[in-house]
């Protein structure tokens, strides 16, 4: 893959994972605190805090693959299995910039 697209895709899946995490940081409300919360909406509260520190940690970990993807970009070994050696498809970095396996080791790595 050419290096300037590999650079346009990983800095748009940066652009992408960050804009996601900053969605996701919960500034605490003060003017609800003060308020008496029904058991079901601190259920709810609790669930949807549980659900984004989910998310929030499977983008963070997106993030850190993107990170790796630029320092192999810059080391020259972007597009080649970091398992085998061999090169990725194109196709499979169009679609997963940060990949760093081919598809069928991916496979057998589990994901």
């Amino acid at each position: 893959m050419d290096p300037k697209r590999a650079r346009e895709l990983l800095a748009r899946e940066r652009a992408r994972i960050e804009k996601a995490l900053t969605g996701l940081r919960h500034e605490p409300d003060g003017e609800l605190a003060d308020y008496d919360q029904h058991p079901a909406d601190e259920g709810t509260e609790m669930f949807e805090q549980e659900r984004d520190e989910g998310i929030a940690e499977g983008l963070e970990e997106e993030l850190a693959a993107v990170e790796r993807a630029e320092r192999r970009l810059e080391n020259g070994t972007y597009g080649i299995s970091i398992e085998s050696g061999r090169p990725i498809p194109d196709e499979r970095l169009e679609a997963i910039p940060w990949a760093e396996r081919t598809e069928e080791e991916q496979a057998r790595f589990g994901a």
